[in-house]
């Protein structure tokens, strides 16, 4: 989390999206402010990883807009991107790289957290012991949560997560969630979709199913 006690937000205005001919949803609009969770969910194929994507700036929508504290997105660009981090369904770790050599890259390439180092963010994730160990080498939830580390060494304030507890169990679940729970406790922000129960204590979500 950045720390910065800036305050954010993020609002969506009359959104569609269409793929494939077929209209996912239509006339959406809600709007997320820092210290807010954003919880989507609804069936397969109802249009989440398609919100997650649009929220990211990846593609832009077939009606409405979305602005991040009253600039379209698509016009501030980079300088929207600086706010953001998003983990998607894929871990996107470098298989060749060890883990401490992700999250060394990962902070090489974003505006960096000074508050957290690699060392601390591995230990968050309970991988500090693997930070010399090659990414291909650990198991599939030692990779998961490697990319989740990254989101700790980023200085950025809307975390967007497509299924961040794919291939967790039980002790990494409650690790993740840890991590979630702190970052909207300083005042940051989460759009996630998850088939699972996501425990955020106190923090303020607003549900949206994309299946009504």
């Amino acid at each position: 989390m950045t720390g910065t006690g800036a305050i954010f937000c993020l609002e969506a205005s009359g959104l569609g999206c269409v793929r494939d001919d077929r209209s996912l949803f239509e006339d959406l609009s809600f709007r997320l402010s820092s210290g807010q969770v954003l919880l989507l969910e609804g069936r397969n194929g109802s249009g989440k990883t398609s919100l997650l994507r649009l929220l990211c700036g990846m593609r832009q929508p077939d009606a409405g807009e979305i602005r991040w504290d009253g600039e379209d997105i698509f016009g501030l660009g980079p300088d929207y991107h600086t706010h953001i981090a998003y983990v998607g369904h894929k871990d996107g770790v470098k298989h060749d790289l060890t883990a401490f050599e992700n999250l060394k890259l990962a902070r090489g390439l974003a505006a960096p957290n000074l508050d957290t180092s690699i060392e601390d963010a591995l230990r968050q994730v309970e991988l500090w012991g693997f930070d010399d160990v090659a990414a291909r080498n650990l198991s599939a939830g030692q990779q998961r949560r490697l990319a989740l580390a990254r989101l700790l060494v980023t200085r950025a304030n809307l975390w967007i997560l497509d299924e961040p507890f794919t291939s967790l169990d039980s002790r990494g679940i409650a690790i993740v969630e840890t991590l979630f729970s702190n970052h909207v406790a300083h005042g940051g922000m989460l759009a996630v979709t998850s088939h699972h129960q996501v425990q955020l204590g106190d923090a303020e979500t607003i549900r949206i199913d994309l299946s009504s």
